[in-house]
């Protein structure tokens, strides 16, 4: 089981909810946005009394960090590109897997075309590779600073990720003659509130006309590829780290206790 774990830490969580929090879900891989911890001193902290180490990414994304349990032979860097980070997992039993690490650009600071521009030129980043390494058992996770059903994501030209796991399984759809490749986007099913979890990922009241106060920032996109690997029970928004809560009492991500973002994490079965 490859266990993948990412949190925005908006520059605000300590070094003992990431150690925890990695060591209760048993990450095999951290995905971190941003940290402004060092990556030695970060390392050092996780395999603190632990059997089973974390080692740094030989690559060097300056927007993700990235702590893997592989070593070096089984875990490669593809390409670098800003917020983009596309690693090579070639576990020694198992099916080999393209991991694309984000952290996109935030609505603060671009325009929404600004951000379905970058989601078009991720598309093109993920195509190459995928020719690159010969398949496309690929997965894609972290902040993309969109909600799924906002342009960039959803487009054809852009990520073209859906819902319906039914749809993403015909592989493509054809537009005007070009065919577009399927992402399957589970995070859909984190809206509303029929659940005891939080309805998102991260809670911002915009005082718009249009405002959502709640969405999935932080997201998992997967290949129909690897669809038949994707252990569904294991997609989880974490609320507790070590026994404390990481919401407040109104049940909003408390970027005090950790981040004004909530982690996420998912299990493969390769």
């Amino acid at each position: 089981m490859l266990n993948i774990l990412f949190w925005n830490l908006g520059r605000r969580s300590s070094t003992d909810a990431v150690v925890s929090i990695a060591r209760e879900h048993s990450a095999d891989i951290l995905l971190l946005a941003e940290s402004e911890f060092s990556r030695e001193s970060l390392v050092t902290a996780l395999n603190e009394n632990q059997d089973s180490l974390f080692f740094l990414d030989r690559g060097f994304s300056n927007r993700v960090q990235i702590y893997t349990r592989y070593m070096d032979d089984f875990f490669r860097p593809l390409q670098d590109h800003g917020g983009i980070a596309v690693r090579h997992i070639s576990p020694p039993v198992g099916k080999d897997v393209i991991l694309v690490a984000v952290h996109l650009q935030s609505k603060l600071f671009s325009q929404e075309e600004d951000q379905s521009f970058a989601c078009c030129n991720l598309n093109e980043i993920i195509k190459n590779n995928e020719k690159k390494v010969g398949h496309s058992r690929t997965i894609l996770m972290g902040d993309l600073n969109l909600n799924p059903f906002e342009s960039g994501v959803a487009y054809a030209s852009g990520l073209n990720a859906v819902s319906d796991r039914r749809i993403a399984r015909k592989g493509t759809r054809t537009i005007d003659g070009k065919r577009y490749r399927y992402f399957y986007n589970p995070m859909w099913n984190f809206f509303g509130d029929f659940s005891t979890r939080p309805p998102g990922t991260y809670f911002y009241d915009s005082g718009k006309c249009a405002n959502y106060y709640w969405h999935v920032f932080d997201q998992v996109l997967i290949r129909p590829d690897l669809i038949d690997y994707f252990e569904f029970d294991s997609l989880k928004i974490i609320t507790e780290v070590n026994g404390f809560s990481l919401l407040t009492d109104q049940g909003k991500p408390d970027r005090h206790k950790g981040s004004d973002h909530l982690p996420i994490i998912l299990s493969l079965n390769l």
